[in-house]
């Protein structure tokens, strides 16, 4: 059975980048299971993996538009410095409910901080080994 819309399928995957640092990997622990077409996964890697079946292994390369996005410069905001806490400056913020936020300072001046709202992959390549486990 290959990988279409409507389809389960479980697979395992490591996400590195241009560097070769990886970022995530299933490799070792429990695989992704997800329905085909439902865009649960980046639209490169859900394209990339249809047409797949259970035991296929491949890599694929990501483009940033497929993947994050560009980064934009609109979601760079210069912050005055005493409105961002010394502990904030920090990625994987909790905002005011609990949820994570993805704002990094990504620069620090004598009275401003530069913080940026990109997704931290945004603008680039995404390099993906994977392998599928099973589709139903």
């Amino acid at each position: 059975m290959i990988i279409s819309q409507g389809r389960t399928a479980a697979i395992t995957c490591t996400l590195t980048q241009d560097n070769g640092e990886t970022v995530e990997s299933s490799a070792d622990g429990e695989p992704l299971v997800y329905v085909h077409g439902e865009e649960r996964l980046m639209f490169g890697l859900e394209q990339a993996l249809e047409g797949k079946k259970a035991g296929d292994s491949f890599a694929v390369s990501i483009p940033p538009e497929d993947g994050y996005g560009a980064a934009i410069e609109e979601a760079l905001i210069e912050a005055p410095l005493e409105r961002v806490p010394e502990d904030a400056r920090q990625p994987g913020l909790m905002g005011p409910q609990g949820q994570e936020l993805q704002e990094v300072v990504a620069a620090v001046g004598e009275t401003t901080a530069t913080v940026d709202f990109n997704h931290p992959l945004a603008g680039q390549a995404l390099h993906f080994e994977d392998a599928i486990l099973r589709v139903e």
